[in-house]
């Protein structure tokens, strides 16, 4: 039968006041009688329908909670340690695509591994040197892009945001630590500016992050001796997406396994022999 058939088919109300209740009783022709047990019955069966559903919603919920509250906790944890092992081989396999290594050469490979962490968590993009807030990317780093774009999730929903680059920098970010860090800043008739190009990007973070004084901490040393929590705690203000701010994201949880592995490989690379780093292709190197 179609559907326009079974409409057409359908008990209609006939000259039923509004707000009459459907008690047949109500009504003194056999029409109307009909109509308000029609709908009456109609009614009913939805009622019954909704509190099944809501019974099974109710059975499912039980289930659920069986499960997590006499699961052994062993199993549990080793359950959750399984399905964290599956995404963090997936990051491993490909993780110098998703996210590469830096276009500056030297430093220290703790600081190193921390920026490409940050990075993971901020950009997260295989361009992050030219992606802004959003995933759009640009081409022209000649300078800070200086685009707000329209924040669509999280606490700041509605406002606009100028994060930019592989780092996220906002624009006046950018400008006060360039102003500090940035090696060859250009200087105009009306201001100064500064290239935003990769390795520019690099350099100026690098040295941000090695200022003890700035951030009233050696992070470098703060990291050999494995204080990764520590590193990422002082740095939430400045990136909220690293564990303690208000803005996680998907690869929030994550951040201190990338980390691990990403400073295995910078440190293999410090350890290469001559000519076989694979991160010494670039041009830029740190003075």
């Amino acid at each position: 039968m179609s559907r326009t058939r079974r409409t057409k088919n359908r008990v209609q109300p006939q000259n039923i006041p509004s707000g009459t209740p459907m008690n047949p009783q109500n009504f003194s022709s056999a029409s109307q009688k009909r109509t308000a047990l029609a709908l009456r019955e109609r009614r009913q069966r939805r009622t019954v329908g909704r509190g099944r559903v809501f019974q099974r919603l109710i059975l499912m919920s039980l289930v659920l909670a069986g499960i997590v509250v006499y699961w052994p906790e062993a199993q549990l944890d080793e359950y959750v340690g399984d399905q964290l092992d599956i995404v963090l081989e997936e990051i491993n396999r490909d993780i110098d695509r998703k996210w590469p290594p830096l276009v500056m050469e030297g430093g220290d490979p703790f600081v190193r591994a921390l920026m490409r962490t940050i990075s993971a968590s901020e950009s997260n993009s295989s361009k992050p040197y030219h992606v802004l807030y959003g995933g759009r990317h640009i081409s022209d780093l000649s300078h800070h892009p200086d685009r707000c774009v329209t924040i669509v999730v999280g606490p700041n929903t509605g406002r606009c945001t100028t994060a930019a680059g592989r780092y996220q920098l906002l624009t006046n970010t950018w400008e006060q630590i360039a102003y500090r860090y940035h090696p060859e800043p250009n200087q105009s008739w009306f201001r100064q500016s500064y290239n935003f190009d990769a390795q520019y990007q690099d350099i100026v973070i690098y040295r941000w992050l090695t200022d003890v004084e700035f951030w009233e901490m050696d992070i470098a040393q703060d990291l050999r001796e494995g204080q990764l929590s520590e590193v990422l705690r002082s740095l939430s203000d400045t990136w909220t997406s690293l564990g303690y701010g208000i803005e996680d994201n998907v690869m929030t949880p994550y951040l201190p396994k990338i980390y691990e592995e990403i400073l295995r490989r910078e440190l293999d690379a410090v350890n290469a022999p001559p000519g076989s780093n694979p991160y010494s292709s670039s041009s830029s190197k740190l003075d």
